[in-house]
């Protein structure tokens, strides 16, 4: 029989996807068929599963931790966010719908049986599956028809261990404060707590451990101090680019500015990671600086909204007189719709908008339509004659002079554009950066020597290094228990 244990938060951003993929990894080199699982995720940071539907970006992080193909069983349901208030509605790799917050909420025991059809399917043939949870259980206002956290545990039977993050302070009182407020049914399904996060010496907090057992009971599994290997893992959250907002100094300047439906930043890792780059993201009210020597524009859930939002922050007028300075830019998928002279969407599919002014730094038009390209790739770039392998997901076909002059050919097929002059690049294609021979071409076209690193065997290490680092602080008897 199929073993399964759920990590749900205290709250957001408590390190349960890192965690997860460490698990995964650690069971995958004892030899266990192990699958990650998540009911319900919020991210506009998707990928595309090896069965060809949008999952979570840390759910394909996950499969990989766990050395199986990602599908979209292990991330039913994706919402991404569109507006303050409304999702997209992703459900097994495929476009359901639309929905406000509220709408939402009376959706969720109609989606239900998706996850529990899911989670059976990716538990076919495993030893283990681990469950992420998402946001809390304490969200008791959220609990009725849930199908995240508890409301998945109680009707699938999976034993739930909760993490807290230490760093950001208050631990012991949020997990005191989640058991104090749980129904006695849904506490009954917690078998223990992790620490996550810790800063200095572990001994100092054997009190807080006492404290928290005599409030709740709750046996502590381990104690986890900051992983060094998670900091060079793809972050799915975009609460992450706070932390981001300065990168070291390096010979090269790359500013990118994060726009409020930012998608798939996650492109930008590979640059991140190289020793003579300086990624910069710039936050509203900030300018682009004048030492950039490129711009790049990242994807977005909603073209036309971000648009409206890069003029009001001034980024446009900051952007033209980058490109009079001789700098460059790349736009990826929305960024590169940006790009184009205009914007059309004349079924409303963003909005209301029928029509917008683009940044007209390419020759090119794009045109919503409601078929959504879906799909993994294989291409080319056409600028350096260098290999690529990446993923589309996105709306609307882009046409224009400029297109004559492709910036890569992606299944056979020509994409993106290139302006006369070379210094404005537009392509659809996501993870582009993640081809070493295509990273190393674009570096060295702005005078740095020397090949970059491989990109992906440094993510493989940083999972053994998160795995490693589980198995020494984790409670053995705990994992001798987990892992069978």
């Amino acid at each position: 029989m199929t073993r399964a244990i759920m990590l749900q938060g205290t709250g957001s951003d408590v390190g349960k996807t890192v965690l997860v993929a460490g698990l995964c990894r650690l069971a995958a080199n004892r030899g266990l068929k192990v699958r990650p699982f998540k009911p319900q995720n919020m991210s506009n940071n998707a990928a595309v599963s090896d069965d060809g539907g949008e999952i979570g970006r840390a759910q394909w992080l996950q499969s990989l931790a766990a050395r199986v193909p990602s599908s979209v069983h292990m991330n039913p349901v994706l919402l991404k966010p569109q507006s303050e208030n409304g999702s997209q509605i992703i459900v097994q790799g495929r476009v359901f719908g639309q929905a406000k917050g509220r709408d939402y909420q009376r959706l969720k025991p109609q989606l239900l049986s998706s996850v529990l059809e899911s989670f059976a399917k990716v538990s076919e043939g495993a030893d283990l599956v681990i469950v992420e949870g998402a946001g809390s259980p304490a969200e008791i206002n959220l609990r009725a028809g849930d199908i995240a956290n508890m409301g998945f545990a109680t009707r699938a039977n999976v034993p739930v261990v909760l993490v807290g993050d230490i760093d950001r302070g208050g631990v012991i009182a949020s997990l005191v404060g989640t058991h104090a407020i749980l129904s006695e049914e849904d506490r009954g399904t917690i078998s223990g707590y992790i620490i996550n996060k810790f800063r200095g010496d572990v001994s100092l907090f054997d009190d807080g451990i006492r404290a928290i057992e005599g409030f709740t009971g709750w046996p502590c599994f381990g104690v986890v101090p900051w992983l060094p290997g998670a900091t060079r893992l793809p972050a799915e959250d975009s609460v992450v680019l706070e932390r981001l907002a300065r990168g070291r100094q390096g010979a090269l300047k790359i500013a990118v500015p994060v726009l409020p439906r930012i998608a798939n930043f996650d492109d930008l890792d590979p640059l991140r990671t190289e020793p003579d780059v300086e990624l910069v993201f710039i936050r509203s009210g900030e300018r682009l600086p004048d030492d950039a020597a490129l711009v790049i524009l990242p994807g977005s859930k909603s073209t036309i909204s971000d648009l409206a939002d890069l003029r009001a922050a001034g980024w446009d007028r900051d952007l033209l007189a980058h490109v009079r300075r001789g700098g460059r830019v790349i736009g990826i998928c929305g960024g590169y719709q940006m790009l184009g002279r205009k914007v059309h969407d004349p079924l409303g599919i963003e909005g209301g908008t029928a029509e917008t002014q683009g940044l007209s730094l390419l020759d090119v038009e794009t045109e919503m339509a409601p078929e959504k390209t879906v799909r993994n790739s294989t291409a080319r770039s056409t600028e350096y004659d260098a290999p690529l392998a990446g993923y589309q997901i996105h709306l609307g076909i882009t046409r224009g002079p400029d297109c004559v002059r492709c910036s890569a050919i992606v299944d056979g097929a020509p994409d993106g554009a290139l302006s006369p002059d070379g210094r404005i690049m537009g392509t659809y294609l996501h993870g582009l950066f993640s081809s070493d021979a295509y990273r190393a071409r674009l570096l060295q076209s702005f005078g740095l020597s020397g090949e970059a690193s491989n990109y992906r065997e440094n993510v493989d290490r940083a999972l053994d290094e998160v795995a490693g680092g589980l198995e020494q602080y984790l409670d053995p008897r705990w994992l001798a228990g987990l892992f069978g």
